[in-house]
């Protein structure tokens, strides 16, 4: 927390760059997460030559170091994303859930910012709750919910309390957003980046039980480092849970093959795979 704060005393453009910096450069080497990208690049990719990779993973690690200082810049990254533009075809999905009040859960992955698309929704009216884990330093888990609660409202831990909360949250037309891209110990076994990868299939189990839209949305870095493009797709088609959570996996695919440099690879999201 000691980098954070003194970080925190320059302007949100410059602490940004300063983390991403520091996260790349040192962070990354000392913990091994340069490695655990090249693994999993290797994994799913195979094909990619060196320079590619190498490029990835310097944008992955400045990635990860932005959005943690993001995430605890308070109302500094409010206000900047207040400014953020929203946009994709299942924008106006969204809007016309909320004018119904019809509960939504809004899916995103590990990408860019993933804070950033809620903040931008809440600055506009749209309040999305969140669902997360807790970290296991106590005092630095404080700080981390408390930031989050800056973006939206309200927040559910993970545990049998938190996710009584969430559904009652759902049932009464409420707004969720979860990320999807984790790996999930007893998830069924489907395709994500051309490799089988245990999937939750809970966010389409969801969705079918209380009539919620299912709408994947994105914050998308822009070259610039500093600012955000939010695109909202549209609304996947309820059906089976597994059909509709293999669209999630495939819309997330998608973007981390436009973007692979935004990407967290440094997930285990293949631990369960045998294949070649």
């Amino acid at each position: 927390m000691t980098m954070i704060a003194l970080s925190l005393r320059l302007p949100l453009a410059r602490r940004v760059a300063f983390m991403g910096w520091l996260a790349q450069h040192l962070l990354a080497p000392l913990s091994g997460a340069r490695g655990r990208v090249r693994a999993n690049l290797a994994h799913v990719m195979p094909e990619l030559p060196e320079a590619e990779i190498a490029r990835i993973c310097r944008g992955v690690t400045n990635n990860i170091g932005r959005t943690m200082i993001e995430i605890f810049s308070g109302d500094d990254f409010v206000q900047a994303s207040a400014r953020m533009p929203i946009e994709g075809p299942g924008l106006a999905a969204l809007e016309a859930a909320h004018a119904e009040g019809r509960p939504v859960i809004l899916v995103t992955a590990h990408l860019g910012n993933y804070e950033a698309a809620r903040s931008a929704l809440r600055a506009r009216g749209f309040e999305i709750g969140a669902f997360y884990m807790p970290m296991s330093n106590a005092a630095f888990n404080r700080h981390y919910v408390a930031a989050m609660a800056r973006f939206g409202e309200p927040l559910f831990p993970s545990g049998r309390e938190g996710l009584a909360s969430m559904l009652r949250h759902l049932r009464g037309g409420g707004k969720l957003g979860l990320v999807v891209d984790h790996r999930t110990e007893h998830g069924e076994m489907l395709d994500f980046l051309g490799k089988p990868a245990r999937t939750a299939l809970s966010a389409a189990e969801m969705a079918l039980r209380h009539e919620a839209l299912l709408i994947p949305g994105y914050s998308i870095r822009q070259p610039d480092g500093i600012s955000f493009r939010i695109e909202i797709e549209e609304p996947v088609p309820h059906g089976d849970p597994v059909t509709m959570t293999q669209a999630l996996n495939d819309s997330v695919a998608a973007r981390v093959r436009a973007h692979p440099e935004q990407w967290f690879w440094v997930h285990r999201r293949w631990k369960d795979d045998e294949s070649d």
